[in-house]
């Protein structure tokens, strides 16, 4: 029961995280800036991104019940606690102030967030490390889109 209970507290900031991220771009995905930036050839269309990260932040979510159910240490904590800033933060500084350096910084550092607790927390949860997964790949190819831009705009 206590799982479950995670699950949800979990699925509310995840899913709080992406609407405050919304928020946070304005419009940012439908302005003229990011219309005019020279973006690369496996850009997925822009319904991909919505449903990406709500699979993510559902996966992310069940991760975060099983670690959180497993080991709810000061490191957990923290760990979660800067993804979650990171996450939020990218959406405002690459699309709100049009900082293409600064995001792929930030993106960069959360991948390593992400990658940190797959790694770190592989024999706690052992196949249940997979939950984290998706978002690690994503953020590969976020990272990938970001440094595109950077690089040709």
């Amino acid at each position: 029961m206590k799982k479950v209970k995670y699950f949800l507290v979990f699925l509310i900031i995840n899913f709080g995280a992406l609407a405050l991220g919304v928020w946070l771009m304005q419009n940012g995905p439908q302005s003229p800036w990011y219309f005019n930036l020279n973006k690369a050839p496996w850009t997925p269309p822009g319904w991909v991104f919505g449903a990406a990260w709500s699979f993510i932040m559902f996966c992310f979510s069940i991760y975060m019940a099983f670690l959180w159910n497993s080991d709810s240490s000061k490191k957990v904590k923290s760990l979660f606690t800067v993804q979650f800033l990171l996450n939020v933060g990218w959406n405002y500084v690459f699309f709100n102030r049009h900082l293409v350096g600064l995001g792929l910084v930030v993106i960069l550092l959360l991948t390593a967030i992400i990658c940190i607790f797959q790694y770190d927390y592989r024999k706690i949860l052992g196949l249940k490390s997979l939950f984290i997964t998706p978002y690690m790949l994503w953020l590969f190819i976020a990272n990938s889109l970001n440094l595109y831009i950077w690089l040709y705009n």
